[in-house]
């Protein structure tokens, strides 16, 4: 009889769990569902408005998510429920919780649902700007030893200053949470009962090296007085990818109908749960993880300081390397922006005549389109910087309109935009000595637009290797079920034997066009002059306009 894992994928929006043989890395049924109450802006359920920096959302939502894809899956009796030997989950990071000392999230209790501060906060969320510079030049003044392992800049997307934006601005719910958890770590203790805490989600946005003990409580109390006991609301047993969390509530496993005991694997991060699951074993391969946001994940050799990097984690991606992550901060989001605020009504009766929807069309039409034939750049900030600038002010900006501008043409300068950011980000890690010798993409945005992989292809000049699969953070999820089952159950003894057996990517690989390469190599270089110019302090004007809108 074969054997088989479950892997769960918590995206922005929405769940997804996968059922993966584990001989073969094959996905047998999958199923998705939404959250009930989706990212909570604008204002609480109870009214309360918020500023619109807030990202927050519903924990309940998550727990219900979680077990509502799962129990449909395994109802579906596609393989016997006994032989399920594991689950995996991952999640969007830094997303974490206010909890009290019996794990209750303190939004539902009494006193704090009308309390911002105490609700269960995004990745998304920037309302740590703020705390993040602070933060920032608290390292580089007191030149700790940390500091090149994020960079050299503290991101306010991280844990670490949206920890500090609750000590100072809601000290009474500082006082109150007994424990910060990410929301990965909340769902495997909903699973599994045992307060755990991964290791890789502590080093990414906490910037937390356990070997070294930093950052320290020295540096955190000179932020602000009582931050030094962040550590005592960071419980939880440190585990690395692939380790066991623990086994099955027998009540949960009623519920969901499978076996009580089977491990639950240590929670891992959205992006970087997809490595193995496009085969990848040895370092030197750069990942884009292409979905809402655009994240970079890159295992190498060495530990080199990099610019901008959003974390420098030994064992962070493959087990003795150093992980390094970075990303874009809208990729997806961009484009959404696009088809609601920038189609004109002719294109969307043209589309509906077609019957595309608006993007698929848009496309369609950009794809004839000659690069630098429109005479259009952009910069790629519409959510702010994440790398290499990691500089949640600045803001979008497209050069070169004029009255004959058509909306193609602002779709395709959007699309290259981000091709654009994301060689920037590349170009950084190899002049800071670390190699990228391989290129690879997955995420919802692969599947659906080619033209987007053939301008990064260009762009970049480099051949990218795609996910086989349509999940791959789930199927990545599935495959760290299986080693967390270990070999004797049916799964695999470590992360290489698991990826070489379970992950795959397409048979045909997208390749740079050699008669464009030399266009977007000079489009290049004039973004390379506006990053600088909006990006480096040359004129902040980017940053005065934030202030007039607040």
């Amino acid at each position: 009889m074969g054997k088989y894992v479950l892997g769960v994928d918590f995206g922005t929006l929405s769940g997804r769990a996968v059922l993966v043989d584990t001989a073969t890395g094959a996905v047998l049924g999958q199923e998705a569902e939404n959250y009930r109450s989706g990212v909570i802006t604008g204002a609480l359920p109870d009214g309360t408005p918020l500023p619109d920096t807030f990202a927050l959302a519903d924990p309940a939502d998550y727990t219900e998510v979680l077990e509502h894809v799962i129990t449909r899956l395994v109802a579906r009796n596609i393989v016997p429920a006994e032989d399920i030997i594991g689950i995996g989950l991952d999640v969007t990071c830094s997303t974490f919780i206010p909890t009290d000392e019996a794990g209750i999230p303190l939004s539902k209790k009494t006193g704090f649902a009308g309390n911002p501060q105490a609700h269960m906060k995004m990745w998304k969320h920037h309302h740590a700007e703020k705390q993040a510079e602070k933060l920032t030049a608290l390292m580089n003044e007191r030149g700790e030893s940390f500091r090149e392992r994020c960079g050299g800049i503290i991101n306010a997307e991280w844990m670490l200053p949206k920890l500090l934006e609750i000590c100072e601005e809601a000290p009474e719910v500082w006082q109150a949470a007994a424990n910060f958890e990410e929301a990965g770590d909340y769902l495997v203790r909903h699973l599994t009962g045992k307060t755990v805490r991964s290791q890789v989600m502590m080093g990414y946005k906490m910037v937390e090296d356990p070997e070294e003990h930093t950052p320290d409580e020295a540096f955190l109390e000179a932020a602000h007085p009582g931050f030094g006991a962040a550590y005592e609301k960071l419980k939880g047993t440190r585990l690395l990818p692939g380790a066991s969390a623990g086994g099955l509530l027998p009540e949960i496993a009623d519920r969901l109908g499978l076996p009580a005991g089977i491990p639950a694997a240590a929670a891992n991060i959205d992006a970087h749960v997809a490595y193995p699951a496009l085969g990848i074993t040895e370092p030197g391969a750069a990942l884009m993880i292409l979905g809402t946001s655009c994240c970079l994940i890159l295992a190498a050799e060495e530990e080199r300081p990099v610019p901008g990097i959003f974390g420098a984690v030994k064992d962070g991606v493959l087990p003795g390397c150093i992980g390094y992550e970075a990303g874009q901060s809208a990729v997806g989001d961009l484009f959404e922006w696009f088809e609601k605020n920038a189609v004109p009504a002719y294109a969307e009766r043209e589309a509906a005549e077609k019957g595309q929807s608006v993007l698929a069309y848009m496309t369609d039409l950009a794809a004839e389109l000659k690069p630098g034939a429109s005479g259009l750049l952009a910069l790629d900030w519409w959510n702010g910087n994440r790398s290499v600038l990691s500089d949640v002010n600045l803001s979008g900006m497209i050069l070169g309109m004029t009255l004959k501008t058509r909306p193609e043409e602002i779709f395709r300068a959007l699309i290259e935009s981000v091709a654009f950011g994301m060689r920037k980000i590349l170009d950084t890690f190899e002049t800071s000595g670390v190699p990228v010798r391989a290129l690879y993409a997955c995420g919802g945005i692969s599947k659906k637009n080619r033209l987007l992989l053939q301008i990064y292809a260009d762009v970049l000049n480099r051949e990218i290797l795609v996910g086989e699969s349509d999940q791959c953070s789930a199927l990545g999820s599935a495959i760290f079920a299986a080693v967390a089952a270990g070999e004797a159950a049916g799964g695999y003894r470590d992360l290489k034997a698991a990826a070489s057996a379970m992950g795959h990517t397409e048979p045909e690989t997208v390749k740079p066009d050699a008669a464009v390469v030399t266009v977007y190599e000079k489009m290049y270089r004039e973004y390379e002059l506006l990053h600088d110019y909006f990006g480096r302090g040359e004129n902040d004007v980017m940053k005065r306009l934030i202030e007039l809108r607040h």
